[in-house]
């Protein structure tokens, strides 16, 4: 049993290093369109990033995948989508108000916000992302009780707030706060090899980008489409859970979600997929 094992992570390693399997598959020369809005789907990367153009994970999915996210009324994502603006107007907590209560029509107050967190968070001196801001609201302004990790309604209403912001272009202002010294953590554990496997972000996202791993197609790990609808999974994955499952995947332990490693990890990630549109919720495999 033990031989097996070795065997099957040793496996894992070298499919992950693009030794099994098909060697490229190019990204797709395609332009997405979603209910009529073109999105960007390649865009030039921004000054010190490892690429000359930044590009979305869509344009490596298969053709059937691709297609599920043209169109909201057959984007999976979108059911889920639908319960996030119904907590949006439920009324909750002791000060009687719903997220509606503050911030009215989420179609303009949230228009275009959710391409620009991880913000500085001043009272909390770290970064804030859109979930630790749905629970900052739901503790000071609504009197209720904060999300657990990926409970309660909390990725479908980021989802929700995110597909406010579809088409914008991800951009974060890394001027602010302390938020630069984050951003250099996040791309020392994007590059720091962990695990039985001994691979970084980097080792598949980077150096192997393009290649195949087993039946999947490795992208850039751009999370410019979290929380995102995976087709294996039936339901949105946020990001720190996805986060989770790559360190996981390397035969690590892995932080707990919003800890102050995977909050540096997304402020660098998100970094890494400026100019590309919001596509909340993308659909991948």
């Amino acid at each position: 049993m033990k031989k097996t094992v070795v065997i099957s992570a040793l496996a894992a390693a070298l499919a992950c290093v693009g030794v099994a399997g098909p060697a490229w598959a190019d990204p797709v020369d395609e332009q997405l369109v979603i209910d009529g809005e073109t999105m960007i789907t390649r865009a030039k990367a921004p000054e010190g990033h490892p690429f000359d153009e930044v590009l979305s994970g869509w344009l490596f999915r298969t053709v059937e995948t691709r297609a599920l996210e043209t169109d909201s009324f057959t984007n999976p994502g979108m059911l889920e989508v639908e319960e996030g603006e119904a907590i949006w107007n439920k009324v909750e907590g002791s000060a009687g108000k719903s997220c509606a209560s503050c911030h009215g029509d989420a179609a303009e107050s949230m228009k275009g916000i959710g391409a620009h967190y991880p913000k500085w968070d001043a009272e909390a001196k770290r970064p804030i992302n859109i979930e630790l801001q749905i629970n900052k609201c739901r503790e000071q302004n609504m009197g209720a009780e904060p999300y657990d990790f990926d409970k309660g309604g909390q990725k479908q209403l980021t989802a929700y707030i995110k597909r406010q912001a579809l088409g914008e272009p991800v951009s974060i202002d890394l001027s602010q706060g302390d938020l630069q010294s984050w951003w250099e953590k996040g791309k020392d554990l994007y590059y720091t090899r962990t695990g039985q496997l001994n691979l970084s972000c980097a080792s598949c996202h980077e150096a192997n980008m393009g290649k195949m791993i087993r039946a999947d197609h490795l992208s850039q790990g751009q999370i410019n489409g979290f929380p995102t609808y995976r087709l294996k999974n039936a339901g949105l994955v946020s990001v720190h859970n996805r986060f989770r499952g790559c360190i996981r995947d390397t035969r690590a332990s892995f932080p707990k979600a919003f800890s102050d490693e995977l909050m540096a990890l997304e402020v660098y990630v998100t970094w890494r997929g400026s100019g590309l549109s919001v596509e909340t919720p993308a659909v991948r495999q």
